[in-house]
């Protein structure tokens, strides 16, 4: 297990290694390919009406005139071990991580993206409790119970579920909740502040996006359910007496649960860069408004560094679900 352990910790670092790579190819090397000289690429750090000065400092500081390789070195040793920018009579000190600097808001990414991470972690976390517990259960029901009025009635409900899109939902949620029944509040509040209101103002977000990732998860674990509850080793657990909740719970559900891990990792890891409908929608204060703003504003390093962690994330993300796997089946640490 150890050993599965490393292995898969290893080859974690080397993808952070080449999506680091496949970022700043996408923001420094294409843009190149694409004909946009150093000055262009330096006037999209700025903003609107950059003057000659401006974008000859920017220039300087990023190094965009100096070979791809030393840029690459210098965003990496940036993340490592910081970065120093010169703004004329003053400089600027980017503590690592250091995920860029805004030069139009003149403020580094890196404590943005922390003042704003427990927001998207709030909705995540929350909605994911909701759409597994609730999704997993009505899948596991209707598998034992197929073409019930249960299961027609449930799958039905994922069906629209699946279908209606977030944005829909999310503002059907908020007239309906927050301005028609103003049951539950509209300003976000910390959880270290005032838990109740914390709870009170997400609850809409996180029905909304459970409503939507429940749904495939209904529909997964019954077809995974379906599928399990025939085979040969549940025909001998039955067979040797053991309880009919044990056979579905240890037996049935236990080896169903791959497809849903699966899932679950890559869903939560992408929230955790940055539900960008949804915080939208709802005025959340977390990292997919910070990429929205950047987007509008035209600001490239809030960009850079949403993509950044949300790539992190994800990568984790299918560690923990490697992780998993060996946790759940044996022969995977065996292969």
């Amino acid at each position: 297990m150890i050993s599965y352990i490393l292995r898969r910790t290893f080859a974690a670092v080397i993808l952070l290694l080449v999506v680091t790579a496949v970022t700043f190819a996408i923001f420094f090397l294409l843009p190149r390919m694409a004909g946009q000289t150093a000055d262009q690429l330096a006037q999209q750090y700025i903003g609107k009406s950059p003057t000659k000065a401006d974008i000859a400092a920017v220039k300087q500081n990023l190094g965009l005139d100096e070979p791809l390789y030393a840029q690459y070195w210098h965003f990496i040793k940036g993340i490592v071990s910081g970065a120093t920018y010169n703004l004329g009579p003053t400089t600027a000190h980017c503590d690592a991580p250091c995920f860029g600097y805004s030069f139009k808001n003149h403020v580094a990414v890196w404590p943005q993206l922390t003042s704003r991470l427990p927001v998207t972690v709030s909705l995540a976390a929350g909605a994911a409790v909701m759409w597994l517990v609730s999704g997993v259960v009505i899948g596991v029901i209707s598998a034992l119970k197929p073409r019930s009025f249960f299961d027609r009635t449930f799958m039905g409900v994922a069906l629209a579920g699946v279908s209606l899109p977030m944005f829909f939902t999310g503002n059907l949620a908020l007239l309906l909740f927050t301005y028609q029944w103003p049951i539950f509040g509209r300003t976000y509040v910390p959880f270290t502040e005032n838990p109740a209101q914390w709870a009170n103002t997400l609850f809409p977000a996180w029905c909304s996006l459970a409503l939507l990732y429940s749904a495939i998860y209904a529909r997964l674990t019954r077809s995974g359910m379906l599928e399990t509850m025939n085979e040969d080793f549940i025909r001998t657990a039955r067979a040797k007496g053991l309880r009919e909740r044990n056979v579905v719970a240890r037996h049935g559900l236990r080896a169903a649960l791959t497809p849903i891990i699966t899932v679950f990792g890559m869903d939560l890891g992408l929230l955790l860069g940055g539900a960008v409908i949804t915080e939208t929608v709802f005025s959340l204060p977390g990292i997919g408004q910070y990429a929205v703003q950047g987007i509008t504003d035209n600001d490239l390093p809030p960009i850079l560094g949403v993509t950044l962690l949300a790539a992190f994330f994800v990568v984790i993300a299918n560690l923990l679900v490697d992780l998993l796997y060996a946790a759940a089946d044996p022969r995977v640490r065996l292969s």
